[in-house]
């Protein structure tokens, strides 16, 4: 059998604690395996199964065999003189996304601005990034491996209070709504105790201002939420955000 004959592996960085759950069950395991896992991914920040002491060896070697824990690759990570650190990170397709962490309140707090896309469709006249053009949505893995990244940076997690990432906001590369299917599951991921903790309030989500996309958010997901106005009338805000041509202050 050839490298690509070979079975793919189920990468569980992503998945939330329902899909999880899930997993274990069509192996044959007990639910309660999933909050074990997550643990070790996304509190220990560990991607080797056999590091994961609390299971058992035989359940670790299967895990070995049919799952993996695939993150995005460091390609550049950088510290500037007021202690911002940037990464650059390749995702599956070779394409790149960055990362930033920026320290504040004498660095108790600090907040990783996480990308969404690999480019983004909204073209807004002073964003990079839309210069760009959209290429794809970043799976909710990439997502979420941003996060994780930034919090193994800081080694375990054993003192919540320390942790590396305290907050999170959904303004990098790419419009958060526009991948809603796979930015809401990495945000359950960021909220949830198995995953990083990270109460309502400490968790973003800042757009342009897809407004029907808004209200599906509100139904679903209970978050802070930021609009880009960058104008205080309709006539300036479309010449810089033509996404308002469609969606306007109004409404």
């Amino acid at each position: 059998m050839t490298a690509d004959t070979l079975p793919q592996k189920t990468n569980l960085l992503g998945m939330t604690r329902e899909e999880m759950e899930a997993f274990f069950v069509t192996i044959g395991e007990k639910k309660f395996r999933a909050a074990q896992v997550m643990k070790w991914i996304h509190h220990e920040g560990c991607d080797d199964f056999d590091a994961m002491t609390n299971l058992s060896k035989a359940l670790r070697a299967r895990l070995a065999e049919e799952a993996e824990i695939r993150g995005p690759s460091v390609v550049y990570e950088g510290t500037s003189s007021d202690g911002t650190r940037k990464w650059v990170l390749e995702v599956e397709d070779g394409s790149y996304v960055e990362t930033v962490l920026i320290p504040a309140d004498n660095g108790k707090r600090r907040t990783l601005c996480v990308s969404s896309q690999v480019g983004c469709s909204l073209d807004c006249s002073f964003c990079s990034t839309g210069k760009q053009g959209f290429q794809r949505n970043l799976t909710a893995a990439e997502i979420i491996g941003q996060v994780w990244v930034a919090s193994r940076s800081g080694g375990p997690r054993n003192d919540t209070a320390n942790r590396p990432v305290t907050n999170v906001v959904m303004m990098g590369m790419g419009e958060p709504l526009m991948n809603y299917d796979n930015v809401v599951p990495a945000m359950k991921l960021m909220l949830d105790d198995n995953g990083y903790g990270l109460s309502k309030r400490r968790v973003t989500l800042s757009t342009s201002g897809v407004v029907p996309m808004l209200d599906r958010l509100g139904d679903e997901l209970d978050v802070s939420l930021a609009v880009s106005l960058h104008a205080a009338t309709d006539e300036l805000r479309s010449e810089l955000v033509p996404l308002n041509r469609k969606y306007n202050i109004r409404m």
